[in-house]
């Protein structure tokens, strides 16, 4: 299929094509049709996937059809809630780049930078608002943002708006929006949180579900290497001279570890940019920038401060730390090996970490390749023997009320 199989206009499928998209990836496929028929949608499908294209293509084909009104010209036709600034950009990239040849208007409002010039962007008026929760907050209450004509309503990254805690601030948005509006609901992951969420504010939505398995790349390797954690940063660095080339991405677990390991990088006479929430937008956007252009060659970052970035041509990554949650790994590597391109996942695992291996793996449905030929090997623990799913069942073989509830369901 192609992206000229759907029912987008020529105006659009130009922009399409110079930004050189031809096959739609496998959630694209699935949603697209589903917005244009102005379905809502809850979708669960991993970083990388093409979710922004997803929504964005269709929200702008939607608000094309409209016939022009000039009474209703200056009003927000359109509100995606993303949870970072960096995500606000790159969607509203993306954005821009489809509807060049539209008569849309698209803005981004988030934290960090000064009020003024987003104030004086909304009194001008825009199609399609792209916010994050507090900024958007900040600016209704001064009156600078009216939502009561929002026909599209999308929560971007909806699992990391959780985590960030900004789930009470979306259902105060939401309130502030038309009822029967069309509402779009992406996310990498859908725990409980989540999946009440959409149960609260969706009507009769079709389910999307990617599993993260499927979208992971062939032409991604995968090498863990055990070790003692103090030896770490010694590893990292023993790979950058005689294994590791091209643009590399790390991957910590914490803002310090962040900064430390670029610290010791940085000593070792390595170009590094990092990444993460303490850092301000302009730093983190000039860090996202060198790295882009090649002025440095290392990125270091937090999944926080990282997720959603739109970052091309990576050769490899680094967990240096292990996430304690295994679809977060499959984000990670998802960032190399794109496009058809080869990439490689380097994982370093202490022995506290041990259990964020099996999550991993049960995930991967397989094992990842253990290096033991590097300087500071351990052994490979032995993990236990996963017993048989056993399910309770009772005289008549059905299974009991309390294996049913094990999983929780859509509506």
């Amino acid at each position: 299929m192609q992206f000229s199989d759907f029912s987008l206009n020529s105006t659009i499928l130009k922009a399409v094509k110079e930004q050189r998209f031809h096959t739609p990836t496998v959630v694209q496929h699935k949603v697209i049709p589903l917005i244009l028929e102005q379905k809502n949608v809850v979708v669960s499908a991993q970083t990388g996937t093409g979710k922004t294209a997803s929504f964005s293509l269709p929200i702008i084909e939607l608000l094309s059809r409209k016939e022009v009104d000039e009474s209703n010209s200056s009003k927000i036709k359109s509100l995606i809630i993303t949870p970072t600034r960096e995500l606000a950009i790159q969607i509203l990239d993306t954005f821009k780049n489809f509807s060049k040849h539209c008569n849309i208007k698209t803005t981004a409002i988030y934290g960090g930078v000064s009020l003024n010039p987003q104030k004086e962007m909304l009194a001008k008026g825009v199609d399609v608002l792209i916010a994050t929760p507090g900024r958007l907050i900040d600016l209704q209450k001064q009156g600078h943002v009216d939502l009561g004509n929002v026909e599209i309503f999308v929560l971007d990254e909806a699992d990391l708006l959780l985590d960030m805690g900004f789930i009470e601030d979306v259902k105060k948005i939401e309130a502030t929006c038309p009822k029967n509006k069309q509402t779009l609901l992406f996310s990498a992951t859908m725990p409980d949180k989540i999946v009440d969420l959409a149960k609260r504010i969706i009507s009769k939505p079709v389910i999307v579900e990617i599993n993260p398995t499927e979208t992971t790349s062939k032409n991604i390797g995968q090498l863990l290497y055990y070790l003692p954690k103090k030896h770490k940063t010694d590893l990292c660095l023993h790979l950058l001279r005689n294994t590791i080339n091209g643009k590399i991405i790390i991957f910590r677990r914490t803002k310090f570890g962040v900064d430390k390991l670029e610290e010791s990088l940085s000593k070792n006479g390595y170009n590094v940019a990092s990444i993460h929430g303490d850092k301000t937008q302009a730093l983190r956007n000039q860090a996202i920038e060198d790295f882009k252009s090649k002025k440095a060659s290392i990125l270091i970052a937090t999944d926080v401060a990282s997720r959603g970035i739109d970052i091309t041509n990576v050769d490899a990554i680094i967990n240096f730390d292990l996430p304690n949650v295994a679809e977060t790994y499959i984000h990670r590597i998802g960032r190399t090996g794109r496009a058809g391109k080869s990439g490689i996942a380097f994982s370093f695992c202490s022995p506290d970490e041990n259990s964020y291996v099996k999550l991993i793996e049960d995930l991967l449905g397989r094992t990842i390749k253990v290096i033991s030929d590097h300087p500071y090997p351990i052994s490979k623990p032995k993990h236990k023997k996963k017993q048989p799913n056993t399910v309770s069942k009772n005289k008549k073989g059905r299974k009991s009320e309390a294996s049913k509830k094990r999983k929780k369901r859509w509506y």
